[in-house]
């Protein structure tokens, strides 16, 4: 029997990525050593913010009814590997993890995992929402791919250093 996911449980799943990415970020510009990655990572919090806002949106226009599709129980627990492997389990596992980094390059290499991590979630989720959400989906992997190479520029021009 396939697992049938509704948008809103996936949806929710996405704002706490982003709340836990968003803590991270915050927590990181206080223990930065450099002002420049102070200021990438206050844009990256800032861009995670406004990631949550739009899915908190989507949620507010999803209706009750039950997905249209359903999928197999492998699929099911690769998305939810998907969740548990990620690089934040929870908003304070995040500011544990920024709190205990001891570099600047740390803390970028965690972004940058996280990122990856956002990304590959956030495709397929892409296809398991309304189309409209989908394009919205869509726009936000563009950030989260500019967000993982700001960090990549940003780790490059540390090691320049």
């Amino acid at each position: 029997m396939g697992i049938l996911f509704s948008g809103k449980e996936l949806l929710d799943v996405a704002v706490n990525i982003e709340k836990s990415g968003a803590a991270f970020y915050e927590t990181m510009v206080n223990c930065a050593r450099s002002k420049k990655a102070q200021t990438a990572f206050k844009y990256l919090a800032d861009q995670e913010k406004q990631h949550i806002k739009a899915y908190q949106n989507m949620l507010k226009s999803l209706t009750d009814a039950p997905p249209p599709e359903s999928y197999t129980e492998e699929y099911d627990e690769y998305l939810k590997s998907l969740v548990k492997s990620g690089v934040f389990s929870s908003e304070s596992a995040a500011c544990k993890l920024a709190e205990n980094t001891t570099s600047d390059a740390e803390g970028i290499d965690f972004g940058i995992r996280a990122e990856k991590d956002s990304i590959l979630f956030y495709t397929e989720l892409q296809d398991l929402v309304r189309r409209a959400d989908a394009k919205v989906i869509g726009k936000i992997i563009d950030e989260e791919r500019s967000h993982l190479k700001r960090l990549s520029e940003l780790k490059a021009g540390l090691a320049r250093a």
